[in-house]
Order: structure tokens, then C-alpha cells, then sequence
């Protein structure tokens, strides 16, 4: 391979501000050099290729800490709603995709905003009148809700004598009969009659995935979901391992595997095997499994995820509601102990202040029993934290992982949680600023489908707290505003180190993959509000160019077509 030389422009290395006057030189698919450029050119090989920068940033390339990739590409060959700013719109694209997918037998996808919906909860009729009966079954953008029409009810032998399941709620009409949305582990009650998703699909999901991320800047990511899982899903493992056997897996890819809630501790034999037996597939360092994702609870929109005051009804009185916690914290404190001891990651799920508290508690009782390990564990979403919580983190060594794109006012949040909310708690939205001033280690993610997953969006608004033009202010206070170079960070070495993929990615130093990604215009040039004008302008993986645009330009506009 020839050398090629980035020079003319700012090196953002992977932490603290970026270099100035500085080249980069890569041979062989690695960094070679990082030098003052008259140094690098120097350096560099006859004839090599340059790459005039023109006064854009070098960057590591993005890694996302937690996403559903296959899934995500899957949604984009189904019934794909994400586009819909109302509910018309939403039955619209159902109504569509029924008349050109007249053989389907179930009409499969998602993609919808809860807060199109009166209370965030579709009804079955809608369904019904767009796509007459046919079974028809979306997920909601967070993944925590589903929409089904009366003749995917009837299939799956629902009534109003159904019962909630432990983990889940039906939103029932007056009579008692489903209404059509279904929360949580109520989701789950079609999984026997809906069809599953079949291994081409899922491959075909996983190409489309990366079609829509590579030109994103990601060059690497955590799916948070592999292994055992939904019985209707595909499982994404062989999907990653067809796709790297094949050579069409362009990035690297670090896989959860799945806790069953409702199985033990036998699943940490399990996943210990499947971690030793990914490690020896070639090209090694490619795909791994050494990390286990544990949902603690849900989503505060729907009000399953789990708080330490309870929830307030519409009149903001008090109910008896204080969300879900999936996993019995006692239980959780000995799982995560048994993985930790067994040398897995733990990835968990925690959206409340209980949660979180639940999941650092069992960190707490890993490390007692275990010592300090190399487990890297992380947390995610971390909607509210208690003020008591925060330095636990760096405490324990716990990663806060951040989905920033939500921290931000928007019609999910301010119509569907922050109303049914304890006084105080809109100030403990997303506590970035908190937890970087108590010492805590930072991710970040997009969690896609669930939301955008551009981490150039997300950078906007953890340094700014708003979508552009927006006149709500910062949520939670200015005070919780990243600076940019912590942001970058977050996406580039501290998702790398998360992924245990720092001794080579995250970094522009030599001896590194060159994962590189070029943005323009310079985001450190521009004032912060004016971020989301940055474009991803290349991709780079391994020294080659995967992608090359001009015409990459942020998607930031519409707070209402973003939720958790």
C-alpha cells in the first residue's frame, strides 16, 4: 500500500485539544507517524498519497458504545416509520407499505414517536383501518413500546382477561380488551405467532446498517444485544460471523450477549464458551463477545424505568408507580458478580435514579468479592442519577456511557416524563457535566434505531444541551454542558476503551489502525452553537477510504423526531 499523508488541518488525537501544524502518515492499514508536517512529509515514502485537509479536523474514527446495528438495518428493509412527524404521517407509511407488500403476511417494523399519540399509546384501530386485517406488529423508536392491530392481537390469543406480565403493561380500552400498545416485556406475548426474522434478512440488515454508518464517521461499535434474546429476532452473532468469513464486515464490532432475566446463573457458562470460541475466529481482534448487556429496568416515558420517588399522575399527584426493575437487586449483585469474576463485561440498561443506583451497588458487591478486574463495566442512558450516586462511578470504576443526543428538551421528554416527575428531577436530566467533574470515565453511543445515530449530532447537543434554534435553554442547566474536546473523547477513545480496543482505535498515535474520519468545517473553529454545521467529509478503516463526501450534512433539525 502506498503511503498516504493527511496534512492541512487540526489532529484532534483522541483527547485534550487538537494538534496544530501537525501530518499523519499511514502505512500498511497503521499510523506511522504523527509529526510536525515538514517532519512527516520527511517521513513518508516516495510518491505517497496526500491529503490535503484543506483546514478540516483529523479525528480517530467514532466508535458507537451502544447500538443495534442489524436490527436497525433490518427496520430499514421493513416498515420503516422513523420518517413520520405525526401520527397521520405514521399510518400513512403503514397504509403505503400494505398496498405495495400486498403477499406479506404480517406487516413487521417500527419506528413511531410516542408522543405522536394521545398518552404515547396508539390505538389498534388506526392499524386496522390502514392495513384491514392483516396482522401488524411495530415497534415504538425506543424499543420499549409495540403497536398491534386487532388481528395480531387475535393471533396471539390476547382478551381482556390477559394478564400484565411482571415485566411489561397492556394499555387496555374501557372493557378491558388490549387498546393496541404494548409496554415492555408485554411485547414479548406475540413473540410465539409473529414470523422471525430469517437469516438473509438479517444479513441483508446488517450491509444496510453499515451503509448508513460508515458515512457517519463509526468505524466500530458495541451491539447491545447478541446471543440469546427475543426467540423472534434473528440473533446477530452469525449474522457477524457470516459477514466476516465473507469479508463484507468493514468495521469492528464488540457483541453483548444478551441476559435472559428470567434464566440464572447457568447463562454465565454459556457466555464465557461463546466468548472463547469468537476469540479464535480470524481475522482476530474483528468480532468479539466478551461483554453481557443487562436490562435493570425501562424507559421513564412509558414509566417502567426504575426511580427512587414514584411517579405523579396527570392531576401531578403522587401514584404508587415507582417503575420496573427487571432483575431482583439481589440477583443482580450476584450475576454481576459470577460474570465479573468469569472476566465478562457487564453492560447494563439503567435509565433511573433507582436503577442506577441498583447497578452500581452490584458493582460494588463485584469488587468486594473480586478486586479491582479489567471488566470495564459500563452503564447507559443514565437519565437521572442522584446527586449521592454520581462519584460512585469513578469509584468503581464504572463507565458512564451517554447517549447525548437525548439530553435536550424535546416533545417526548417534556410531554411524556418530565410532567410525571418529582420536583427537582428536571435538573438531574442527564447529569454529563456531574459526573465529568466527579472524575467518571465517559462513552457514547446513539443506541440506533432509537435514535439518530450521527455522533456529530450528539456532540451538538452535549455541548450545547439544545437543537439548534431552539429557545428552550440548556436542559438540566449550563452547568451540564460537555466541552467539545470531552465530547469527541467520549466517542472516540473513551467508546474505545469501553470496547477494550484502545491498544489499537480511539487514538491517532502510531502504531494505531488508521480509523480515521476527516470532519468539515473544523468543529473547534466554530462557536457551539453553530456545531451541528460539521459534515463527516471520509471515512477511513484500516488505511483504506470507505467513504467520501461532501454532501454528509447533519440531519440536527427537528427535536420531535428524536426520543429515548
Amino acid at each position: 500500500m502506498t503511503d498516504i499523508v493527511f496534512h492541512g488541518g487540526a489532529v484532534f488525537t483522541g483527547s485534550g485539544e487538537p494538534l496544530q501544524n501537525h501530518a499523519v502518515v499511514i502505512r500498511d492499514g497503521r499510523i506511522a507517524a504523527v509529526a510536525p508536517e515538514a517532519e512527516a512529509l520527511a517521513f513518508a515514502a516516495p510518491g505517497a498519497e496526500r491529503i490535503d485537509l484543506a483546514g478540516a479536523l483529523l479525528s480517530p474514527g467514532f466508535q458507537d458504545a451502544h447500538i443495534h446495528a442489524v436490527g436497525g438495518g433490518v427496520e430499514l428493509l421493513q416498515c420503516n416509520l422513523s420518517d413520520a412527524e405525526s401520527a397521520e404521517e405514521a399510518v400513512e407509511l403503514v397504509r403505503g407499505y400494505a398496498e405495495a407488500n400486498p403477499d406479506e403476511e404480517w406487516i413487521l417494523g417500527g419506528g413511531w414517536s410516542m408522543d405522536h399519540f394521545p398518552g404515547g399509546a396508539p390505538g389498534r384501530t388506526l392499524l386496522d383501518e390502514a392495513a384491514p386485517g392483516r396482522p401488524v406488529l411495530l415497534l415504538s423508536r425506543d424499543h420499549h413500546s409495540a403497536w398491534a392491530s386487532s388481528e395480531a392481537i387475535r393471533r396471539a390469543g390476547l382478551s381482556a382477561e390477559t394478564a400484565d406480565p411482571a415485566d411489561g403493561r397492556i394499555e387496555r380500552e374501557a372493557d378491558g380488551f388490549p387498546a393496541g400498545t404494548f409496554h415492555e416485556g408485554a411485547g414479548d406475548l406475540f413473540e410465539e405467532v409473529r414470523p422471525k426474522t430469517d437469516a438473509d434478512l438479517a444479513y441483508r440488515g446488517l450491509l444496510r446498517a453499515q451503509e448508513e454508518l460508515v458515512p457517519l464517521g463509526i468505524t466500530g461499535w458495541q451491539d447491545a444485544m447478541v446471543g440469546q434474546g427475543n426467540a423472534a429476532l434473528a440473533d446477530p452473532l452469525p449474522v457477524y460471523e457470516r459477514a466476516l468469513a465473507e469479508g463484507t464486515l468493514q468495521v469492528h464490532v464488540t457483541g453483548a450477549q444478551w441476559w435472559v432475566r428470567s434464566g440464572g446463573l447457568e447463562q454465565v457458562e454459556h457466555m464465557v464458551s461463546e466468548r472463547d470460541r469468537v476469540s479464535a475466529i480470524e481475522p482476530a481482534g474483528r468480532l468479539s463477545v466478551g461483554t453481557t448487556k443487562i436490562m435493570v429496568d425501562g424507559v421513564a416515558e412509558n414509566q417502567t424505568a426504575a426511580m427512587l420517588t414514584p411517579y405523579r399522575d396527570h392531576h401531578g399527584h403522587d401514584t404508587h408507580n415507582h417503575g420496573l426493575s427487571f432483575i431482583d437487586p439481589e440477583k443482580l449483585r450476584e450475576y454481576v458478580t459470577a460474570l465479573d469474576a468469569a472476566g465478562q463485561q457487564v453492560h447494563m440498561h439503567a435509565l433511573g435514579d433507582r436503577a442506577v443506583r441498583e447497578a452500581l451497588d452490584a458493582l460494588e458487591v463485584a469488587r468486594a468479592a473480586n478486586g479491582a478486574t479489567d471488566g470495564r463495566h459500563h452503564l447507559a442512558h443514565l437519565q437521572v442519577i442522584a446527586e449521592e450516586d454520581v462519584p460512585r462511578f469513578a469509584e468503581l470504576d464504572a463507565v458512564a456511557n451517554l447517549q447525548a443526543l437525548w439530553a435536550t428538551h424535546e416533545d417526548q421528554l417534556d410531554e411524556l416524563t418530565l410532567p410525571f416527575l418529582q420536583d427537582g428531577l428536571v435538573e438531574r436530566q442527564y447529569p454529563f457535566g456531574d459526573l465529568v467533574r466527579a472524575g467518571a470515565r465517559l462513552a457514547a453511543g446513539s443506541d440506533w434505531p432509537v435514535s439518530s445515530a450521527a455522533p456529530l449530532d450528539a456532540i451538538h447537543i452535549a455541548v450545547n444541551r439544545a437543537y439548534p434554534g431552539s429557545d428552550r435553554g440548556p436542559l438540566g442547566g449550563a452547568h451540564q454542558c460537555l466541552d467539545l474536546a470531552t465530547a469527541l473523547a467520549a466517542y472516540t477513545s473513551g467508546s474505545a476503551w469501553v470496547n477494550h480496543r484502545d491498544h489499537d482505535t480511539g487514538s491517532i498515535r502510531e502504531g494505531y489502525l488508521a480509523d480515521l474520519v476527516v470532519i468539515s468545517p473544523d468543529p473547534f473553529g466554530l462557536p457551539a452553537e453553530e456545531l451541528h454545521r460539521t459534515r463527516v467529509e471520509q471515512t477511513w478503516i484500516n488505511g483504506r477510504r470507505v467513504h467520501d463526501s461532501s454532501s454528509t450534512a447533519s440531519a440536527l433539525t427537528d427535536p420531535s423526531r428524536e426520543s429515548s
